[in-house]
């Protein structure tokens, strides 16, 4: 299997191969433990428990505020891996997939490796998404999307927009507005979920579908993409910073035009827009449509000897999740482990 960037989802596979007698090796593309955790901005934090941010087997421990940091769970990642002791091959970055008979050849920047099942588990971290603007490439000022920022440093007595309504545009958007002037840009009014739920509700939707209301014979329908309110996020509301407006109809050289063809001068922009799944190794094998590869379960349709694991609701719902990801790692093992048999 290989693991280019993002982390839950090969680990977890590996969790449940471990149980097996099969041979298999996790590629990473990183130097360290972690994957695309080590990329993230300083201040990020998890927006549910220890205990609802777990990988399989073992439970993360209790961490010493609610939601655990980016330090605490690269800590657990990497102790996760040490308890399994895992194969790892590190530094290895996966470039091609190519069918070659009834076996997998995947060319790396460390050499060639053969396989008869492949489990691709990069994620989205690699594919970053930035929507296309009107004269775009002529703003002058600072461009960069939320998995390049780090902290509040450089946009410090800036003018600043930050795009994207989810949680990675709330938390950046509480922190740089301590800073910076901000503007806020969001496709349609953004939704904070109520105090008292946070991630552990989300990742229940995973096998229930919808939250029940107490008391009631209503339901209270959730979203990956609602805003958690974890600290910054409620310290955000105490400021009232969380002014949202619609998107913007265009750049100038010094900032964006607004829908009402008022021109405002900015100095930099934050994408928090999302990400794309990244496939760019799988090309050769000609299964890629509309960014996605259909699949059951996780397994290709078209190349049943290789299985897409963690990119989204295609490949499992909340698969992209930490807590979610395990129960279509399960399947996945199992599935290997059959078709091996």
């Amino acid at each position: 299997m290989y693991n280019n960037r993002w982390r839950a989802g090969g680990l977890s596979v590996a969790y449940f191969l471990k149980r097996s007698k099969l041979n298999y090796l996790i590629l990473d593309a990183e130097g360290n433990s972690g994957g695309s955790w080590l990329h993230t901005w300083d201040s990020l934090k998890l927006f549910s428990p220890s205990q609802y941010s777990s990988l399989s087997g073992w439970q993360m421990p209790t961490t010493k505020q609610e939601y655990p940091t980016k330090e605490e769970y690269l800590s657990y990642l990497s102790n996760y891996e040490k308890r399994y002791n895992f194969p790892i091959q590190r530094s290895t970055f996966v470039e091609e997939v190519v069918k070659e008979g009834e076996l997998f050849k995947l060319k790396t920047n460390q050499g060639v490796f053969i396989s008869k099942t492949v489990v691709s588990a990069t994620g989205t971290a690699r594919s970053p998404f930035i929507p296309i603007y009107p004269k775009i490439d002529e703003f002058l000022g600072m461009q960069i999307h939320s998995s390049a920022y780090k902290n509040s440093s450089p946009f410090r007595n800036k003018r600043v927009v930050v795009v994207g309504g989810g949680n990675s545009g709330a938390q950046i958007l509480a922190e740089v507005s301590k800073v910076a002037y901000t503007k806020w840009v969001t496709l349609d009014k953004p939704t904070f979920l109520p105090e008292e739920i946070d991630g552990r509700y989300l990742f229940n939707q995973a096998n229930e579908k919808y939250l029940k209301k107490k008391n009631t014979s209503n339901t209270l329908q959730v979203s990956l993409s609602d805003i958690v309110q974890v600290e910054s996020v409620k310290d955000g509301l105490a400021r009232n910073v969380f002014k949202d407006h619609r998107p913007f109809s265009s750049f100038y050289k010094n900032g964006v035009i607004w829908q009402d063809g008022k021109k405002e001068a900015f100095d930099a922009i934050i994408w928090c827009t999302g990400f794309r799944p990244y496939l760019n190794h799988l090309k050769k094998l000609n299964i890629i449509e509309n960014d996605k590869v259909i699949t059951k379960n996780t397994r290709a349709v078209k190349e049943s000897n290789l299985w897409l694991v963690g990119y989204g609701n295609w490949t499992g719902f909340a698969s992209a999740t930490i807590y979610g990801v395990g129960k279509t790692a399960k399947i996945t093992a199992k599935e290997i482990i059959n078709s091996l048999s």
